[in-house]
């Protein structure tokens, strides 16, 4: 089963990101303790070269590493016909006991690796690094959370095995589960409904406010982190229901199926990246006083505000588009 070439894609892949991603972060903290912009010494220059070196590499690998989040889903979805029980991503994912730590970690990683890359732009956009000490601590926790994420993506795939029995995505995602997913799939849909379409528009409504003033983009960061968490609730409670038009099925997973449209994957991706613009926006704001970013700061932030409104009209779109035109209607609603 490790022959899989995305197992060996994936796995490989990890590895080295995480190789890299720990001796740049080595290299990243005896650059932050040497730095001296205003020295004119040889070590200062090298120390230069190396982080831009570093920040280039490192955009090609953390970019891989973002679309390993969606690879590693795929892969767990197209090998759920080996296993007794599996009908998707969700018994594939339960064969073992890493599996959905690994997929939480990539979860989480995608969006750190997502933000680093935003801290990283921006830094390379001033001539004195105005943010090199603080991306290198960030690149320090990314370095450690990847690690940790190719053990468990590691041990995952080592430890499959065909005659396992695992459990569907009907019995992970009921209601009388008692589990996280279980609770989820519990939440009442017209109040998950009124949370879910209030947490967007409140959102929007703060990313207007800092288009229009430029300010307030604090609190836009925290709507659309608030705006993911709640999203991520509403498709387990709500939306994917919806999309199968059956009242009992709450997967998260099978809504990236064919049978589906693939529909899923504009919907995660979407919605990632308004999480990702929000929170980037927002740890950039910390930056506001920096007189190299003085000019160039407001009008990035304005390009992620702008780009995390438009991923999430997106996602409103793509999971309302069945609530309003189908004829399914949910109990009570």
């Amino acid at each position: 089963m490790t022959l899989n070439p995305a197992i060996i894609v994936l796995v490989t892949g990890a590895w080295l990101i995480s190789a890299v991603a720990v001796a740049t972060a080595a290299l990243g903290a005896r650059i932050r303790h040497h730095w001296d912009l205003t020295s004119s010494r040889r070590r200062q220059l090298t120390l230069e070269r190396q982080t831009y070196l570093i920040s280039s590499v490192l955009a090609y690998l953390l970019v891989f590493q973002l679309f390993s989040l969606f690879l590693f889903v795929f892969t767990a979805d197209r090998l759920h016909s080996l296993f007794i029980g599996a009908m998707c991503a969700a018994g594939s994912l339960n064969v073992n006991a890493y599996g959905y730590p690994a997929l939480q970690l990539k979860l989480v990683s995608f969006l750190l690796c997502g933000v680093w890359l935003i801290v990283n732009h921006v830094d390379q956009k001033a001539p004195d690094y105005p943010l090199l000490h603080f991306k290198y601590r960030w690149l320090m926790v990314v370095a450690g959370l990847l690690l940790i994420d190719t053990y468990l993506t590691t041990q995952y795939f080592r430890h499959m095995r065909a005659d396992v029995i695992t459990s569907c995505c009907g019995s992970l995602f009921s209601e009388e589960t008692v589990s996280v997913a279980g609770v989820m799939a519990s939440l009442p849909p017209l109040p998950m409904m009124v949370l879910f379409y209030a947490a967007m528009a409140l959102n929007l409504r703060t990313g207007i406010h800092f288009l229009v003033t430029g300010r307030a983009i604090r609190w836009f960061a925290g709507t659309s982190v608030v705006a993911l968490t709640v999203a991520l609730m509403a498709i387990v409670a709500f939306i994917s229901v919806y999309i199968y038009q059956l009242p009992t099925h709450h997967c998260p997973f099978d809504i990236l199926q064919a049978e589906y449209g693939y529909v899923g994957y504009p919907l995660y991706v979407s919605l990632l990246c308004g999480g990702i613009c929000g929170a980037g926006a927002g740890v950039l704001d910390r930056f506001r006083g920096v007189a190299s970013l003085r000019d160039q700061l407001p009008a990035v932030q304005k390009k992620l505000c702008l780009t995390g409104m438009i991923a999430y009209s997106v996602f409103i779109i793509i999971s309302g588009y069945p609530i309003v035109f189908s004829d399914f209607r949910l109990v009570g609603l």
